[in-house]
């Protein structure tokens, strides 16, 4: 079992319980999925670098990531229908909760000069989203191999109610925030 998840069924829910009262352990949010994404413009001029970063992608989750392609041609972009535009994966379960651990345990604080994440950017509903700039600071991306440093997001789905709920949650799990 992974040890976030450990961790929530011993501590966290019985916290959330007793902070929100909740009367039904059914209630208490939980993590339904991550998303991580990587936009990938230059890919139609570069195929080579598409693959790199979906080979990246794939060694920081553990999943092979879906490769996104453009529904529309835009001209101003020189972008056709059907060119590779980025990469996602969508990770749950055991993954998950091992990539949440990566994330908040060993690479947010090798961000060059961290000082915590936002508190602020949650959606209404309780979902979190998370830019970041390097996708170097995973220590499973070989250095040598990097064609280009790319940025990515990271969305956390909850199924908490507010952004109180949620922030509190993500709180408990260890992401270091800041406000």
């Amino acid at each position: 079992m992974a040890r976030l998840r450990e961790r929530y069924q011993k501590e966290i829910v019985p916290h959330l319980i007793e902070k929100f009262g909740y009367t039904n352990p059914m209630r208490v949010p939980r993590i339904e999925k991550v998303v991580v994404n990587i936009g990938v413009g230059e890919a139609k001029d570069n195929a080579k670098l598409m693959e790199a970063l979906v080979e990246d992608l794939g060694r920081i989750t553990g999943q092979r990531p879906v490769v996104n392609r453009a529904k529309k041609s835009i001209a101003n972009f020189q972008l056709r229908e059907g060119m590779p535009v980025g990469c996602k994966v969508t990770l749950h379960g055991e993954r998950m909760y091992e990539f949440l651990d990566r994330l908040i345990g060993v690479a947010l604080p090798r961000v060059r000069d961290f000082k915590g994440i936002s508190g602020k950017a949650f959606d209404g509903r309780g979902n979190y989203t998370l830019g970041i700039t390097e996708h170097i600071i995973f220590p499973e991306v070989d250095l040598e191999k990097v064609e280009k440093i790319k940025g990515m997001n990271v969305c956390i789905s909850t199924t908490a109610e507010t952004d109180e709920e949620g922030k509190e949650l993500l709180r408990k799990f260890g992401m270091p925030f800041r406000n």
